[in-house]
């Protein structure tokens, strides 16, 4: 058996493992996905502010 660097077979295998994974996820989990981590973002953005304004608060 000859060894050689045949990069078609792995490209043809990776990509078709990420077309079967994608072809699983359905447009309304993405969706929720997407407006679950923008909330959650937003969220963690305004609690740092608030602890900073508080902690510059109780600093003086």
């Amino acid at each position: 058996m000859e060894m050689t660097n045949d990069n078609t077979t792995i490209i043809g295998t990776v990509s078709g493992t990420i077309l079967s994974v994608v072809a699983m996820f359905d447009a309304g989990d993405i969706i929720k996905t997407v407006i679950l981590a923008a909330i959650g973002a937003a969220v963690s953005f305004l609690v740092s502010r608030f602890l900073k304004w508080l902690w510059e608060k109780w600093r003086k």
